[in-house]
C-alpha cells in the first residue's frame, strides 16, 4: 500500500467531509467529544503513537487501521488488510498486528507484511495485546481453547492458560509486580502477578467484576497514579478503578457501545476512546437493555480530565520471522 498524506488543510475538506471526519482542530475538555465520526463496526484498540504524534485504532472485523491527528483534526483510513484483532507498538516504530492466527508488521510508510502465520486453529483470532517492560508480548485469543499466549524475544510462543471467554484489555500496574487482564463475558478484571525475569503470570485472582445490569468491559488503560480504566460495552462509560479495586469515577459517552481507551497527547493527558457500531455483541446485553434506544456508536471520541495523566506504553522487542 503507498503511503498517502495526512489530512490537512483546506484542500482536505471535500474527501474528509465525504470520510466523515472532522478538520478543525481543537482541545479537548472535561466532556467527551466525538473527534472521529468513522463508521466502525467494531472500532477498537486506540494507541498514541508518540513519534507521529497521532492516535491510530481498528475496525477489528473490516481489517482496518485509521488514523487521527490532533493537531489537524484530520482523520482517514491508514490501512487495510485481514482481521485484526489488536495493535501494539513495535520498538522501531511499527505496529504489531494481531490477526486471525498470523502476525504482521506494519509501518508508518503504511507499508504491511505478514512474519508469522499458522498461530492460531481455524475457529480463533488474537484480541487485544501488551508488551512488557522486557519487551515480550502478551496476547488472548477469541475461539478456539481461549489462551493467553507470550511471545518470547526470539518469537517463540508459550502458551500461559486457557478457558477465557472473551480475552480482551491488558495493563500493567505501575510497580511492575502485577498485571491487569479482562474477561469480558463473566465480566471479570483479573490481576495476576508478574515475573519480569520470567514473564510468567501467577496467583490469577479478581480484581474487579461490573455488575450484569451495567455490561461489559472491554479494552482498558493504567494511568500514572496506578487507577485502572475500563471502557464498558453497553454501558456508554468508562469506569476508574482505584488500585484497591474500589469503583472512584466513572465517565459517561453519548455511544453506548464503548469499546477500549488509550491515553495521548503530548503530556498523555488525553483519553481517547473507541466506539463501535456492530450488533454481533448483542447476545451479552444486559436484562432490559433497549439496543435501539440510541445510536451504538463507530467513531473515535477523546476528553480531558484535570489531573489524569497516562503512562508511556512499553514496545514489543519481538523478533518476528516469516
Amino acid at each position: 500500500m503507498k503511503r498517502r498524506d495526512f489530512l490537512k488543510g483546506a484542500a482536505a475538506a471535500p474527501l474528509a467531509a465525504a470520510l466523515g471526519c472532522a478538520t478543525t482542530p481543537s482541545r479537548l475538555g472535561p466532556t467527551p467529544r466525538l473527534v472521529a465520526p468513522t463508521r466502525c463496526e467494531i472500532g477498537e484498540n486506540p494507541v498514541w503513537h508518540p513519534d507521529a504524534r497521532k492516535v491510530f485504532f481498528l475496525d477489528i472485523a473490516a481489517g482496518e487501521v485509521h488514523v487521527y491527528d490532533p493537531a489537524t483534526g484530520g482523520c482517514r483510513l491508514f490501512n487495510r488488510g485481514p482481521v485484526v484483532g489488536g495493535m501494539v507498538l513495535q520498538e522501531d516504530g511499527r505496529f504489531v498486528l494481531l490477526q486471525g492466527g498470523r502476525i504482521s508488521l506494519l509501518g508508518l510508510d503504511g507499508v504491511q507484511r505478514e512474519v508469522r502465520q499458522g498461530l492460531s486453529p481455524a475457529d480463533a483470532r488474537f484480541n487485544d495485546g501488551i508488551a512488557d517492560p522486557e519487551g515480550r508480548l502478551y496476547t488472548g485469543e477469541l475461539g478456539g481453547d481461549g489462551r493467553i499466549l507470550r511471545f518470547d524475544l526470539d518469537g517463540r510462543v508459550r502458551v500461559l492458560g486457557q478457558g477465557y471467554a472473551i480475552p480482551n484489555g491488558w495493563g500493567f500496574t505501575p510497580d511492575l509486580k502485577r498485571v491487569y487482564f479482562t474477561d469480558s463475558k463473566p465480566r471479570n478484571l483479573h490481576l495476576f502477578d508478574y515475573d519480569r525475569r520470567t514473564g510468567d503470570l501467577s496467583n490469577r485472582r479478581v480484581f474487579a467484576e461490573v455488575p450484569l445490569a451495567e455490561g461489559v468491559p472491554d479494552g482498558m488503560a493504567v494511568d500514572a497514579e496506578g487507577h485502572v480504566w475500563t471502557a464498558v460495552w453497553f454501558g456508554g462509560r468508562l469506569k476508574r478503578y482505584a488500585p484497591d479495586g474500589r469503583l472512584e469515577r466513572e465517565v459517561r459517552f453519548p455511544a453506548p457501545q464503548t469499546s477500549a481507551v488509550c491515553f495521548g497527547g503530548e503530556d498523555l493527558g488525553d483519553l481517547y476512546v473507541t466506539t463501535s457500531a456492530t450488533s454481533a455483541a448483542d447476545p451479552l446485553k444486559p436484562p432490559g437493555y433497549d439496543v435501539d434506544a440510541a445510536p451504538r456508536g463507530g467513531g473515535l471520541y477523546g476528553v480531558r480530565l484535570e489531573g489524569i495523566r497516562g503512562r508511556v506504553p512499553f514496545r514489543s522487542r519481538v523478533r518476528f520471522q516469516a
